[in-house]
């Protein structure tokens, strides 16, 4: 006899839970399976479970528990502001943190009049430039990656939730240097974690997160200063910066952007649990 959803999802939650992984996966990884949405699992919780789903189910689970492969690797998608992202192994995946900076950002920019040119460095999957795209069309975006694979990515995610976006492929902001445009905005996710804390990364971040999206030389600075290095040439006279950083490196990356826009407005903001987590500034002339 088949198992309930219920029944299903109780023996995950106790597996995962005795191999010391986040029982959430089995909802997520269940919910992938049977194709279902949140709402109708909660209202089929007495159904059976068709066996071969179970047997595909179970094998996702027992590799996440053996390798501590994302689960989001292995449904090939993430949640980031309410929309579905597609996600893989080229492209960091979408932190809730990210989504406070982009609330954030969304704040700031409508308070300013419209239209603005915005540039989001390193875009990896493109959570970023496309959600503030649809959250304000009126936005011009622009974003770039090092990495080919991750703009595929993007590109894929652009095209499916029909945000109108150019990506290029560039080294931080080189492809933009000599170009003359100017931008009211650049915003990044950049790597910002220091190789030295490399080993004290979980298993499901360290050994399956690109290292271009995560690492960064100079105490895991070296990201922010190449970005804020090159800024003057690009940033329009009243532009912002906005910064995602590490919960320690809020004072340095100020300083950075004091001593290139010295008359410039840094703030450093808190995520929901209270560790500094944002870097915006406004450029002052």
């Amino acid at each position: 006899m088949n198992l309930t959803i219920q029944e299903v999802l109780n023996r995950a939650f106790l597996f995962l839970q005795h191999h010391h992984r986040e029982p959430k996966v089995a909802e997520i990884l269940l919910l992938h399976h049977l194709q279902y949405s949140k709402a109708q699992l909660l209202m089929e919780l007495r159904t059976s479970v068709p066996q071969a789903i179970y047997q595909a189910f179970q094998a996702d689970l027992q590799q996440h528990v053996d390798t501590g492969i994302p689960v989001q690797h292995l449904t090939g998608v993430e949640q980031f502001y309410g929309r579905t992202f597609t996600v893989n192994q080229h492209v960091l995946i979408p932190r809730p943190e990210t989504e406070e900076l982009v609330q954030y950002v969304l704040g700031e920019v409508k308070q300013r009049s419209q239209p603005l040119r915005v540039l989001d460095v390193g875009t990896g999957s493109g959570v970023i430039a496309i959600t503030l795209k649809l959250e304000l069309p009126s936005l011009a975006v622009e974003a770039g990656d090092i990495s080919a694979d991750a703009l595929a990515v993007a590109r894929l995610n652009a095209e499916a939730l029909k945000a109108d976006i150019t990506f290029r492929e560039s080294d931080f902001l080189s492809e933009w240097l000599n170009q003359g445009e100017q931008f009211d905005l650049i915003v990044s996710n950049p790597p910002y974690i220091s190789w030295s804390q490399q080993d004290d990364l979980m298993d499901t971040v360290k050994d399956f997160d690109p290292e271009l999206a995560l690492f960064a030389d100079q105490d895991g600075l070296a990201a922010y200063q190449q970005i804020i290095s090159n800024a003057p040439r690009l940033l329009a006279k009243q532009g912002c910066l906005a910064f995602e950083i590490g919960d320690l490196q809020g004072k340095q990356v100020q300083a950075l952007i004091k001593n290139t826009f010295p008359k410039s407005d840094v703030a450093i903001i808190k995520d929901l649990n209270g560790k500094d987590r944002i870097v915006f500034a406004k450029k002052r002339v």
